[in-house]
């Protein structure tokens, strides 16, 4: 059953509501296909959410939407951010389908489609989040001085990191060595949280959701991609096919990857410790 005041508002911007069935989908906030005018919407919805919360979602998808990849971006339908406590958001239904390696490759490509449309700056004109985290994304110049003002060192004081800083701070003094050298390839619209289960596979293609998106260099979401898995090696050969990666990308990796471990680590508890603080590691070998 849909609380009142979120089916009243759904209601008032899509028309009379149907039937509503549980999905998945939802692993920060309630998920449902809902018949609403007659159509079927996929509806999240959550009691006392953070601060524009659903927005910032919302954003995110019509930025991915506009730059025109080629990959499948569900409509933003209806968005409310504090309706008597609660927050929605109803976008376009997708029907699922399954993977295939013709799939996997028009991802790849499209990934790479994506990442060519730019900005002026690293960051992005507004604040979001990643999963319910705050995510900065105060613009800047300096990709270095971002990706560790910006990225680590937020969610590293979020942690309060056990056994001391000594080897974050190493990390730090050596970031332009580690980062400089890809600074002129500029900022990239990311979708800035690539895990598998942001990839939803439809009959119209794969289709990206769930967006934490900002500019930034682009070898994060391939870095997001590779931490825990889930995607065809034939999405990767398509993407460096249409974008080969420079050199150093290997050490590049585990410097992107610290950051949604350290989120994983604040969002889920210290079992991540363990695999961040070896992907740290793995970073300072390249140093």
């Amino acid at each position: 059953m849909l609380p009142d005041v979120v089916r009243e508002g759904v209601e008032a911007t899509l028309g009379a509501v149907g039937r509503v069935e549980a999905v998945g989908g939802g692993c920060v906030s309630h998920a449902s296909r809902v018949e609403a005018g007659g159509s079927p919407v996929f509806l999240k919805y959550e009691r006392n959410p953070p601060e524009n919360f659903f927005r910032a979602e919302a954003n995110g998808l019509q930025k991915l939407a506009a730059a025109r990849s080629g990959l499948k971006v569900p409509a933003v339908l209806g968005c409310e951010d504090d309706a008597e406590g609660w927050a929605w958001l109803a976008l376009e239904w997708l029907e699922p389908s399954r993977p295939n390696r013709s799939g996997w490759a028009e991802l790849g490509s499209g990934l790479a489609t994506l990442h060519r449309t730019r900005w002026s700056a690293w960051g992005a004109e507004t604040p979001g989040y990643i999963g319910r985290l705050p995510q900065t994304n105060t613009p800047s110049s300096d990709w270095v001085r971002y990706w560790w003002t910006e990225r680590l060192l937020p969610q590293l004081d979020r942690a309060d990191w056990p056994g001391g800083r000594a080897e974050w701070i190493r990390l730090e003094g050596a970031l332009p060595g580690l980062l400089k050298a890809v600074e002129e390839e500029g900022p990239s619209l990311l979708h800035g949280d690539l895990w598998s289960g942001n990839v939803v596979w439809s009959t119209n293609g794969p289709a990206l959701v769930d967006p934490a998106s900002y500019y930034g260099h682009r070898e994060v979401d391939l870095s997001m991609m590779e931490l825990f898995g889930g995607f065809d090696p034939a999405c990767f050969e398509a993407y460096r096919e249409a974008w080969p990666v420079k050199a150093g990308y290997e050490a590049r990796k585990y410097v992107y990857q610290l950051y949604y471990l350290l989120v994983h680590v604040n969002l889920f508890g210290g079992s991540y410790v363990p695999r961040t603080l070896a992907t740290l590691r793995h970073a300072l070998r390249h140093v």
